[in-house]
């Protein structure tokens, strides 16, 4: 049981989580229960009401960053502790946040990995009053969404890695040099010598990874200008729209005042075996017609640091059901941490 008392140990939590999902063991233990994004809160009532569970609700309940149309970073579920310990389901859920208040407690918060499933993580809260309670999430809001999306990760890189259409693996590894998963549902719409599209046709939606490789010259590949500059071009010249003269770009549109009407966000982030990386989000539309949506871009440097590789995972899903744009972008997310060198 791998139990880490956080309060001890949260500045090594913060400086080594690694985003990659490639790293992960394979673990023999029961497959995790819960859908894409969901979170698990148990709480009894007394517990998880008002100001803790408004704070709950911003924590996690709060819109995703950069998506075209307001959905929850996570879609909370709350039973009581007695449901919980008794009920298989909700033990091997994925994401979980226990919160138990008691002055008996000893005021600490522990992490458990893969107690009962895998991937899991939960977080298990064990405070003497609400106030140490609201203190201890706020504290450690970065750890713990650092590890919920992690778990995410790990599940979609199971299922990827369970339906992989090794074909297309093959010829991206022969193409480019490295490797990356694609499900089988995937097929390769073009591809040349710096450049491929492949992507996912469905009745309801359209998702897709969109792979450019080009010479590292200096550190401005990874200026948020110039990514979005080259995104720009890339889908220009690569991918036409339905409409006569229609093309994919970055929604850039700004207001009165100079601010993006569609938010865009860049950081950096790791990356498995990859000296340097950088997050992009933000939203695509088409120019001359009126398609959009959401895109995610991993402006990565090679290990060998003589070339970058950028890797941008798109959703068209004009409506959010059967799946959520969230969702949607959650798995090509996860195809694009799948690039091994």
């Amino acid at each position: 049981m791998k139990r880490i008392v956080i309060m001890l140990v949260a500045a090594c939590l913060l400086g080594s989580c690694n985003s990659s999902i490639n790293n992960q063991d394979d673990s023999q233990k029961r497959g995790s229960s819960g859908k894409t994004l969901e979170m698990l809160v148990v709480a009894d009532p007394n517990v998880y009401c008002g100001d803790t569970k408004a704070l709950v609700d911003s924590l996690f309940g709060r819109p995703q960053e950069c998506l075209p149309t307001p959905e929850s970073m996570f879609s909370i579920v709350n039973i009581p502790v007695s449901s919980y310990k008794n009920t298989d389901m909700f033990l091997t859920h994925r994401n979980i946040l226990l919160l138990d208040v008691n002055p008996e407690n000893p005021n600490k918060v522990y992490m458990h990995i893969d107690d009962y499933a895998s991937p899991q993580v939960v977080f298990d809260f064990a405070m003497k009053d609400p106030t140490s309670l609201q203190e201890q999430l706020l504290k450690y809001e970065q750890v713990m969404l650092r590890e919920f999306y992690a778990a995410e990760h790990r599940r979609m890189f199971k299922i990827i890695n369970g339906m992989q259409d090794y074909e297309i693996n093959k010829k991206i590894r022969t193409k480019f040099g490295f490797g990356l998963m694609f499900p089988e549902e995937y097929h390769i719409a073009k591809m040349d010598d710096d450049f491929a599209w492949v992507r996912k046709e469905a009745k309801d939606f359209g998702i897709g990874v969109l792979i450019d490789v080009f010479p590292y010259e200096s550190r401005d590949a990874f200026d948020e200008q110039h990514i979005l500059d080259r995104l720009d071009t890339i889908m220009k010249r690569q991918v036409p729209a339905s409409a006569p003269d229609s093309y994919m770009g970055i929604e850039r549109r700004r207001d009165e005042e100079g601010n993006y009407l569609m938010e865009i966000k860049s950081r950096k982030v790791e990356l498995d075996s990859c000296p340097y990386c950088v997050e992009t989000r933000g939203c695509w539309r088409t120019f001359n017609d009126f398609m959009g949506g959401p895109f995610v871009t991993y402006t990565v440097l090679s290990p060998s640091e003589n070339k970058v590789v950028m890797l941008t995972g798109y959703v068209f899903c004009p409506r959010n059901k059967p799946s959520t744009k969230r969702d949607l972008l959650m798995q090509v997310e996860s195809i694009c941490r799948t690039l091994k060198f």
